[in-house]
């Protein structure tokens, strides 16, 4: 079971951002007050305040906050404020997103288990909604926009051309003219959509979900936690990152890479373009310090790698990863 929580911890973390919280909240509805008891602690629902929230007892969020707050107390060189640039707050808006869609199915599993059926109802459909918001993101970074963009453009411009014809016909050179710059626009922006689309399914990944890596540029450790075939951020986000100049471009895969807090304590999710991202030689099995490797993952690998959890699997519709089997292993834990 994916281990409790915070919300408030994850939110108002001072690296979470306000964009995270904002969105958790924008999907509560007006629901009347409820309370349930989950252990530790409470479950509100509110509709005065409209929003989630939980009473949690003080001393556990200190707890599950110090390690994190720990991280924070660190102090990064020029190259830690570098890496800012690829700090990413949609990719952070993910990641929040998804612990809140796996907090709320077990808050409705759990009150179905307690017979509060008009509660799990209720939650049910918040996590409905979630669900669907969750979907379309994916939808989108998956190229199911982009398809369906070339496929609309296409249409467009067989309806220009029979107008084309049409105006071609009755002598209005004027009108055919329009009609003709309106097809070559078209054409253009369709082709950039295909390509995309393509480029999606075509998608080759180099690392895989829970791997670590190392930054080329910054040095920084990470593990890889989400991917996109292509960069799926703003053009002003680009432009801050310099994607531009990369070899590559921005028609690579890029990577949500959460940032171990002790070799950047600046910087908590970025999303990284496949050249930047390199593999470590030699298996990397030092302690790795994340607020949202607890969620994400079960935990690590006799390889040192990290083992996302079904649900981030099914996310991103990837296989489970086998560690090889390697008898040196099980000859050294023997022999020690």
């Amino acid at each position: 079971m994916v281990q409790s929580m915070s919300m408030s911890t994850l939110a108002t973390s001072r690296y979470c951002g306000v964009c995270g919280a904002t969105c958790l909240r924008r999907q509560f509805g007006k629901i009347k007050e409820t309370t349930i008891g989950f252990g530790e602690s409470q479950f509100i629902w509110n509709d005065r305040r409209k929003s989630l929230s939980f009473a949690t007892n003080v001393d556990i969020i200190k707890a599950r906050c110090l390690r994190v707050q720990a991280g924070w107390l660190f102090k990064g060189g020029d190259k830690s404020s570098e890496a800012n640039v690829e700090r990413s707050e949609n990719a952070n808006e993910d990641i929040l997103m998804f612990f809140f869609q796996l907090d709320l199915a077990t808050r409705v599993q759990y009150a179905l288990n307690v017979e509060q059926y008009e509660i799990a109802q209720q939650l049910r459909e918040k996590l409905t909604e979630v669900e669907s918001e969750v979907l379309r993101q994916q939808e989108s970074r998956r190229g199911s926009a982009s398809k369906s963009e070339a496929q609309d453009k296409a249409i467009s411009i067989l309806r220009l051309r029979a107008d084309l014809q049409n105006a071609v016909q009755s002598e209005n050179y004027d009108l055919a003219a329009k009609l003709r710059d309106d097809i070559s626009k078209l054409e253009a922006e369709s082709l950039t959509a295909s390509l995309r689309a393509q480029a999606y399914e075509n998608a080759q990944y180099a690392f895989r979900l829970g791997q670590k890596v190392n930054h080329k540029n910054f040095g920084y450790r990470g593990v890889i936690c989400g991917m996109d075939p292509i960069c799926c951020e703003s053009t002003s986000w680009m432009e801050t990152a310099r994607v531009g100049k990369l070899t590559r471009g921005p028609d690579q895969p890029f990577y949500q890479v959460l940032v171990d807090v002790h070799t950047d304590p600046n910087l908590l999710v970025a999303y990284v373009p496949e050249e930047s991202l390199v593999a470590p030689t030699e298996p990397d099995k030092d302690r790795f310090d994340h607020p949202y490797t607890s969620f994400l993952f079960y935990g690590m690998d006799a390889a040192g790698d990290f083992i996302p959890i079904k649900q981030l699997r099914e996310k991103y519709n990837k296989p489970r990863h086998e560690v090889p089997y390697d008898p040196e292993d099980e000859n050294s834990g023997e022999s020690s």
